[in-house]
């Protein structure tokens, strides 16, 4: 099978149609509509640390494989921390930046990377798409590749082909068939029903109901308090936010119900939303912002009304986020992510191997450690 390598610096080189009818997009974060939106509003490129460097593959009948990537300037918005291995670059004089990501910007969530035609042999493709992801680091004379956020089949590829694996813990909930939410809670110890009870009583107490809005539901005048919320959120911990006004507005259009808002009202007045993504596989919950602080409004709207989402909808994954041991107490379990590492320099590849090696049982014994607080009745 002759392939066909081709890096572009717009997803909108390629056909959207012909990009979506790869293996993995049914995930909302690998469709072409969100990467465009994040190229179309000034999410990612010129300026912003993230040129998209969007790896093709061909073959005789059209668009084969492909990984979305980015050459990054820095390492902010990927929620995989390697800010100590560029401090070593430096202090040896070599630049760590720009380096190749393979992720999805700004979102944290496993899924496919390496994104194959459904009708081609997938591991042929996978590693072609890895050798090429390799030799795009080493003609470009870049530090490094990562491939960020893989799911199993991925990473057990990007072992083989002699790539570093980082291990990390994040906090998921697995749905279990129930029936509804209170056939939920009713797995959990008495005490940590009750408690999380009481929590959702506290929003009801409040005068706090909530709105369930998809894509097209959203009007530009919601759509600008929905960005409101968010971008304060970040402002109060100093940081600028990721995700630009217009983002909203045209992923709202373009992907449309896989866009979820929980939208938290007091009569009639918006005063918090919870703003999620979603596929039949996984529900991924992305920002939240409020207007003020009402007591448990932020565990009632980011966890518990996905939840119930998800058990209306049949979904058997929610995938709320990064970081948050306050998720193990309302139902959500440590679940190990992974990034894969491609260092071409020897030395650096075994210091940072020696690192790994190093890290990895801390993350285990942190995964089971947490693991013991988890509020469901032992059998």
């Amino acid at each position: 099978m002759a392939l066909r390598t081709q890096q572009i610096r717009s997803i909108d080189t390629v056909e959207a149609s012909h990009w979506n009818a790869l293996a993995g997009t049914h995930c909302p974060f690998l469709r072409h509509e969100f990467l465009a939106a994040l190229e179309h509003t000034d999410c990612v490129g010129p300026g912003t640390g993230w040129e998209p460097a969007h790896l093709l593959l061909h073959d005789e009948q059209g668009l084969v494989g492909a990984v979305p990537a980015y050459l990054k300037s820095h390492s902010w918005g990927e929620f995989v921390f390697d800010h100590g291995w560029a401090q070593a670059y430096e202090r040896v004089g070599l630049e760590y930046y720009p380096k190749l990501v393979a992720a999805v910007p700004f979102s944290p969530a496993t899924g496919p990377r390496l994104l194959v035609r459904p009708d081609a042999d997938h591991d042929t493709v996978a590693r072609e798409l890895i050798h090429r992801l390799q030799d795009i680091t080493q003609s470009g004379q870049l530090s490094s590749a990562h491939l960020l956020f893989p799911e199993d089949a991925d990473r057990q590829l990007l072992q083989q082909e002699g790539w570093l694996l980082r291990r990390d813990c994040q906090f998921h909930w697995h749905n279990e068939g129930y029936a509804d939410f209170e056939a939920y809670l009713a797995t959990f110890t008495a005490e940590k029903r009750k408690k999380t009870r009481r929590e959702r009583r506290r929003c009801e107490e409040a005068g706090i109901g909530f709105q369930t809005l998809r894509g097209p539901d959203l009007t530009p005048a919601l759509l600008e308090v929905i960005y409101r919320f968010h971008a304060e959120t970040f402002l109060r911990h100093g940081n600028q936010p990721y995700l630009t006004r217009a983002f909203f507005t045209e992923i709202a259009r373009t992907l449309g119900d896989r866009l979820m808002v929980k939208l938290a009202v007091q009569g009639e007045r918006p005063v918090a939303a919870a703003i999620f993504f979603w596929s039949q596989d996984a529900l991924y919950g992305h920002y939240w912002g409020a207007l003020e602080d009402f007591h448990s409004l932020h565990f009632e709207c980011c966890y518990h009304q996905g939840i119930e989402f998800c058990i209306e909808q049949g979904i058997q994954r929610f995938e709320p986020g990064t970081q948050g041991e306050h998720k193990i107490s309302r139902g959500f379990a440590p679940q190990y992510t992974w990034s894969a590492h491609y260092i071409p320099d020897a030395r650096f590849r075994s210091a940072i191997a020696g690192f790994l090696t190093r890290e990895g049982p801390a993350v285990e014994a942190y995964a089971t450690q947490v693991a013991q607080h988890t509020p469901f009745r032992r059998a």
